[in-house]
């Protein structure tokens, strides 16, 4: 290695139809990504594309005159408490899936599994938006509603690793049936999924109310999109406003609950849905404000937007990794992040 040179780590992110990875030097930046598509549902096959990724990053850095060091890989599913077998991927037919064991094999360098928004959490506990707090809560609002915990300087796990599936949350006994198979979870109605359901309606519905929308997908209500809803309320349509107007409602009240639990210094809101802006975040502090616990008598922990974007889940999976395995920087490059470290899941 040169007397530049660096450790840097490689942050994976699986998701339904994309695999990308980057990699990350230990002040949270960006050195090389490259990205694949998901193959086949089958977990040798992931396994060999992640393995490629890796190796097609690695040859990157060295180029560089870097060393890579650990890999953390995010996983959009739930991860099991020793970092080993994805238990369940609502996007993948993974059941029970050994994917470390099948990465040891074929990689060659320390290998840790996370859940996708545990690591986005961390990415932005360490390097975006929550960098300055020690008790944060990560809401991203997407396709469903997912979440990360960080408490006390250390992410929250739980006892099986499947903690802080906060869009599953009830808020309505016996309301609209969620993906998840149980009915009035918080993701049934406060996600990217209830919010293009609710607009559907309303066009479906014949309403004069919904005119800008039914011109934006052209009178067919299958066709509109999140993106047109977030394009008509970006452009002051009132209906396309009122829409993350009940989105940001019952987001704000499910964040009160679960502040009720948490007492959290700080919510950071990222995902897809999250880039409209005010027009989301608004009516979720105002609700949030409403239906907060013991409010008038306590301090309102603040709500903002994530600052990694796409980026955290790798982020974040790279820094856990590093710190799983004990890879330090080198004395020419220091990290400019200084946060306490987060705890090994056991068996690893």
């Amino acid at each position: 290695m040169t007397g530049d040179a660096v450790t840097v780590n490689v942050g994976i992110d699986v998701g339904g139809t994309g695999i990308k990875g980057a990699a990350v030097a230990q002040d949270g930046t960006l050195r090389h990504r490259s990205e694949r598509q998901t193959p086949a549902q089958d977990v040798d096959a992931i396994a060999q594309t992640i393995a490629d990724l890796v190796r097609e990053l690695t040859d990157k850095c060295r180029a560089d005159g870097d060393e890579v060091g650990a890999v953390g890989v995010a996983c959009a599913g739930f991860v099991d408490a020793a970092g080993g077998t994805v238990l369940f991927a609502p996007n993948l037919a993974w059941r029970d899936a050994p994917l470390k064991a099948r990465l040891d094999e074929i990689v060659g360098r320390p290998i840790f599994l996370e859940n996708d928004a545990n690591a986005a959490a961390w990415g932005e506990f360490r390097f975006g938006g929550a960098s300055e707090a020690d008790d944060m809560l990560l809401v991203t609002i997407g396709t469903g509603v997912g979440g990360g915990i960080v408490s006390d300087g250390e992410l929250l796990r739980g006892s099986e690793g499947i903690a802080a599936e906060i869009g599953h949350l009830r808020v309505m006994p016996e309301g609209n049936r969620c993906g998840c198979g149980n009915r009035g979870c918080l993701e049934a109605y406060a996600s990217g999924t209830a919010l293009v359901r609710e607009g559907r309606e309303l066009v479906g519905g014949g309403s004069p109310h919904a005119g800008t929308l039914s011109d934006l997908c052209e009178g067919d209500p299958e066709q509109l999109t999140g993106h047109m809803i977030t394009q008509a309320a970006t452009d002051g349509d009132a209906a396309a406003t009122e829409l993350f107007a009940d989105v940001g409602r019952w987001l704000g009240e499910g964040v009160a609950s679960l502040v009720a639990v948490l007492d959290p210094e700080l919510i950071v809101i990222g995902g897809g849905v999250s880039e409209a802006g005010d027009l989301l975040l608004e009516p979720t502090r105002a609700a949030f404000g409403r239906q907060l616990t013991g409010r008038g008598h306590r301090r309102q922990a603040e709500i903002v937007l994530a600052q990694l974007g796409n980026d955290a889940g790798m982020i974040g999976a790279a820094d856990l990794a590093a710190r799983r395995a004990g890879v330090t920087t080198t004395p020419d490059a220091q990290p400019t992040t200084d946060r306490p470290a987060a705890d090994a899941p056991a068996g690893d």
